[in-house]
């Protein structure tokens, strides 16, 4: 990729952490524009006038553009290698589970993560203590989900990784930091475990 790349992110954040990885795993060099979103660093004037007018990380600058939503940053940087599958079928249905950790992963286990390990339970509202039940049923259901459809292979999409893969680990392998316990979801754990042992891995810390 000849344009220059930056991330603009917060580093405790998974959905940062997905285009890191992504990157990594495609061999693509990015820099890091850190933030903290506790501090409202992406809500100054600056930031909404040149980074992202919803005020949101991470983006993914490429030279003077700026894309915002980290699947769609993921699908830009993998464009054309095997992490999204030729296929027409097996394309849609790693969207499919893209989609999934959008609007029944991330909502749920994400949000738990953020509310206990960065608000803290003891900080939170009427409003975000009445969903915690809810939240936690939630992010169950769509490990027990991918339990199963683990249980009879490797990956969730075709004979190897793809987006699908990289963009519901970032989450799922810190699910027990929002209180979700990962001993009984086995499928699920050794299919973390692959995906560590990918060539050009790299930790969400670090």
């Amino acid at each position: 990729m000849s344009d220059r790349l930056v991330l603009h992110e917060d580093p405790i954040s998974g959905n940062c952490y997905k285009i890191r990885l992504t990157a990594a795993l495609v061999g693509v060099a990015i820099e890091r524009r850190a933030y903290d979103i506790t501090k409202g660093e992406t809500r100054t004037p600056e930031f909404l006038a040149e980074v992202n007018a919803n005020g949101r990380i991470p983006v993914l600058q490429v030279g003077d553009r700026f894309l915002p939503e980290s699947n769609a940053a993921c699908v830009y940087l993998a464009e054309g290698l095997p992490f999204i599958p030729e296929n027409r079928f097996a394309r849609a249905d790693m969207l499919r589970w893209m989609f999934f950790e959008q609007y029944n992963h991330e909502p749920n286990v994400a949000t738990l993560r953020f509310w206990l390990t960065v608000v803290g339970e003891g900080a939170l509202d009427a409003v975000q203590t009445a969903a915690i039940p809810g939240k936690r049923a939630g992010g169950e259901a769509a490990l027990a989900l991918m339990d199963r459809e683990l249980a009879a292979r490797d990956w969730l999409v075709g004979e190897g990784p793809t987006l699908a893969d990289l963009m519901l680990y970032p989450y799922t392998h810190v699910a027990g930091e929002a209180g979700f316990d990962l001993s009984g979801y086995p499928a699920v754990e050794r299919w973390l475990s692959r995906i560590e042992t990918l060539p050009g891995y790299v930790a969400m810390k670090g």
